[in-house]
């Protein structure tokens, strides 16, 4: 029988460099004694019919930061929790996944975005099928995309928009209704890149 989470697995295994908002963009010039914050999101992969789907949120369009944009369940580490614990506890609090039913496969190098956290995405295998219970106020909608889709190079392009007065460019792996930008749409390239390299 065929692991499918034997590619990710693979892909999670060497060390690698740090991704950023900033890299598709190398004139900006950051400070380097900029104040950075840790945080941490669940990519969480679940198996459907013999198909890996990765679930994904859409952000309330009322919240003050990236109000309807496409996110992975994730935020600031609380206390002294690990990156593994933060993304978990985030995931139970916005889409309603029991950690008991996620087993950690491991970590992607951190990515720095342009609001001055240190995201550490965290690959999770939901074992099984569970009820989504978005958060109400924060998530409006959980969904799921083909693995295939967001692992395949080819799917992702560059686009680009002004931002503080400069056009900054981003990836997007665009799916169906979903425009998926940004730092999610960089951390899945980087995963991307690994399990196709």
């Amino acid at each position: 029988m065929t692991d499918l989470f034997a590619p990710i697995r693979a892909a999670l295994a060497p060390e690698g460099a740090s991704s950023s908002d900033f890299d598709l963009n190398p004139g900006v010039k950051l400070p380097p004694n900029r104040k950075l914050r840790p945080a941490a999101v669940l990519i969480p992969v679940i198996e459907v019919r013999g198909n890996l789907q990765v679930i994904l949120t859409k952000r309330s369009s009322v919240l003050k930061h990236h109000p309807g944009q496409i996110a992975f369940p994730g935020g600031k580490l609380d206390g002294a929790e690990t990156v593994e614990q933060a993304a978990l506890r985030e995931a139970r609090e916005e889409i309603g996944l029991d950690p008991a039913n996620v087993d950690v496969l491991g970590r992607l190098p951190f990515h720095e975005t342009v609001t001055s956290f240190t995201v550490t995405p965290v690959l999770g295998r939901v074992r099984d099928e569970f009820d989504a219970t978005p958060e109400p106020g924060e998530v409006a909608e959980v969904f799921r995309v083909p693995f295939s889709h967001v692992s395949d190079p080819a799917r992702f392009a560059v686009e680009g928009r002004m931002w503080q007065g400069t056009k900054r460019h981003y990836y997007i792996v665009p799916w169906g209704p979903y425009y998926i930008w940004g730092a999610t749409a960089r951390m899945l390239r980087a995963l991307a890149d690994r399990v196709q390299g």
